[in-house]
């Protein structure tokens, strides 16, 4: 066996999306990794296919999301028919604020597009390579690999991250429950091509149910709409007579590729099923990819032990309802990503990052709950408004108000405060572009915390863009937003600020952050809301934040 010293900062097992993007805020934070995937190679498998508007964020922020916009397709909304009859049409309407909508894109592409960005920031995945066994101790902890040559290697790293999957091997070594179940019915899916006189609205998922006599759903059809004419991704029951796949552990998610092993569903078992429930008719043709399985639903007790921490489906599974599972397994990857990457450059202590099973695990339930709820009874019944709906989808409404980061709450407390998301806006402007930004432009490829002063007097502005700087030093980045009155000659002395300056030009800070008076707001990496203050306090308030990081 090859024996190793302590050669990276963290080792991450599993190069799906999660992993992936693990990788990728570990790498753009200057944190050495690797990555290692037991596969030797990419699977052709359309599994999760939805992107959420508030993972586009977060790869914005990361430089990503033009290459995800170029390759996927909006997703605008749901039409759900029962006993062939319409019986709800859903339209996926998000405030205009919100920069980005839903999206479809096979999980293939995804995890095709975050290698790219990952071989950008020099790493690769190391293919074929499968953790054996580890243990940890209060320095670090040792790995056991086995490489694609089939040597072994012994690898000494200070943390690891286990993205490996429902049937996680980091999971299952740290000794971490995963309480839930399955619902007892078992689904088959398929990559497909509807003929094109199928005249559904562009966009649009398609939902169909037959209801029995005592109002329950005895048969189902979803199709989820792909990049590619007429392509989509269709579920539906298993019919009599086809591979269960029971018999491969089901309560952990394990599925049967049909297209691997020849005994799945096959193009006439996808047919009879739009047959039976299209609304209007179809032929289908051009089979991808097909699979049977079971959903299952279950979470771990803690998402992490020492130095040791799962994600994604190693830490939670649920049913594929809204399009959940991957996009909260790459926010899971983003909140430890940037809490690890203090840490291991010294500017936090090893406590910050308890806070990840803190603020992600009651994430975790919340969406398992849901997911369950709507998969029983149909995403259309869920009793909030639909504008609360629409926005918990979209995962816009993700929080950690009550969280061990979140500071003391300040001005009107339905305005954003410390743990929600930090709202995007446009109309910021400079003195040179000769066009308005959005906030997301300004703080894309920033790497760790952003102060955003808010203020019209410019000695006020000045006074608490110097506490900010003498309070975090290279740690902050200190910016100013200027409220729109603020232009033109009125501008001048901005110079004195000493930290770049965006005028509110269209109001649209203001309308949606709300401050009262000269206010301050701290922006964690991850985009959520760390401190609001007023201007007054800024050395009280940032010093206050920065001591819960290196607790």
């Amino acid at each position: 066996m090859a024996h190793t010293g302590t050669t990276t900062d963290v080792l991450i097992v599993g190069a799906g999306p999660v992993g992936l993007s693990a990788a990728g805020e570990l790498r753009r934070h200057g944190v050495r990794c690797r990555l290692v995937e037991r596969l030797p190679a990419r699977l052709p498998y359309a599994k999760a296919v939805g992107i959420q508007p508030r993972t586009l964020e977060l790869w914005d922020r990361m430089g990503l999301v033009r290459a995800v916009l170029e390759a996927a397709v909006p997703m605008r909304g749901q039409l759900t028919y029962v006993n062939g009859r319409e019986a709800a049409r859903i339209d996926l309407e998000l405030p205009p604020e919100v920069p980005y909508g839903f999206a479809a894109l096979p999980q293939y592409e995804t995890e095709r597009l975050l290698e790219e960005y990952l071989a950008g920031l020099g790493a690769v995945i190391e293919r074929g390579t499968e953790l054996i066994s580890f243990e940890q101790d209060a320095d670090g902890v040792t790995a056991r690999l086995r490489t694609a040559t089939g040597a072994d290697e012994e690898l000494r790293v200070r943390y690891l991250i286990g993205c490996d999957g429902a049937h996680s091997v980091v999971r299952k070594t740290l000794g971490l429950s995963y309480g839930g179940g399955a619902l007892p019915a078992a689904y088959m899916l398929g990559d497909v091509v509807a003929e094109s006189d199928w005249d559904l609205p562009a966009g649009y998922a398609l939902r169909s149910e037959h209801r029995a006599a005592d109002g329950s759903t005895d048969d189902v059809l979803v199709c989820i709409p792909l990049p590619g004419a007429g392509r989509y991704r269709m579920s539906m029951r298993v019919p009599p007579g086809l591979a269960d796949p029971a018999d491969a552990q089901p309560e952990s998610g394990r599925v049967a590729h049909g297209l691997q092993g020849g005994d799945g569903p096959n193009l006439a078992h996808l047919q009879a099923v739009v047959d039976r429930l299209a609304p209007r008719p179809t032929r289908l043709s051009g089979l991808r990819w097909s699979s049977v399985f079971r959903i299952s639903h279950r979470i771990v007790d803690r998402y992490g032990v020492g130095r040791v921490f799962v994600a994604g489906d190693a830490a939670h599974i649920h049913p594929p309802t809204g399009a959940q599972g991957m996009n909260t397994g790459v926010q899971d990857a983003v909140n430890l990503g940037w809490k690890l990457a203090l840490v291991v450059r010294g500017e936090a202590g090893p406590a910050l990052l308890a806070s990840y099973d803190a603020e992600r695990r009651p994430v975790g339930e919340e969406v398992v709950g849901r997911t369950v709820r709507h998969s029983t009874r149909g995403f259309e019944n869920d009793p909030d408004d639909r504008r609360t709906v629409i926005l918990r989808e979209a995962q816009l409404l993700v929080g950690y108000r009550d969280g061990p980061l979140s500071g003391t709450p300040y001005g009107p407390v339905d305005a954003p405060q410390p743990g929600d998301r930090a709202p995007d806006c446009a109309g910021l402007t400079t003195s040179i572009a000769a066009f308005p930004l959005r906030l997301l432009d300004v703080l894309r490829g920033r790497l760790g915390h952003v102060v955003l002063l808010y203020g019209a007097e410019v000695a006020a502005l000045a006074g608490a863009a110097a506490e900010a700087r003498e309070a975090g030093g290279d740690a902050l980045t200190v910016l100013a937003v200027l409220p729109r009155e603020v232009s033109g000659p009125a501008q001048a002395p901005l110079d004195s600020l000493g930290v770049p300056a965006y005028p509110d030009a269209a109001g649209e800070f203001a309308q949606l952050y709300r401050p009262e008076g000269d206010t301050g707001f701290l922006v964690r990496p991850d985009g959520q809301l760390a401190a609001r203050f007023p201007l007054g306090g800024t050395t009280a308030a940032l010093s206050a934040y920065l001591r819960t990081l290196t607790a």
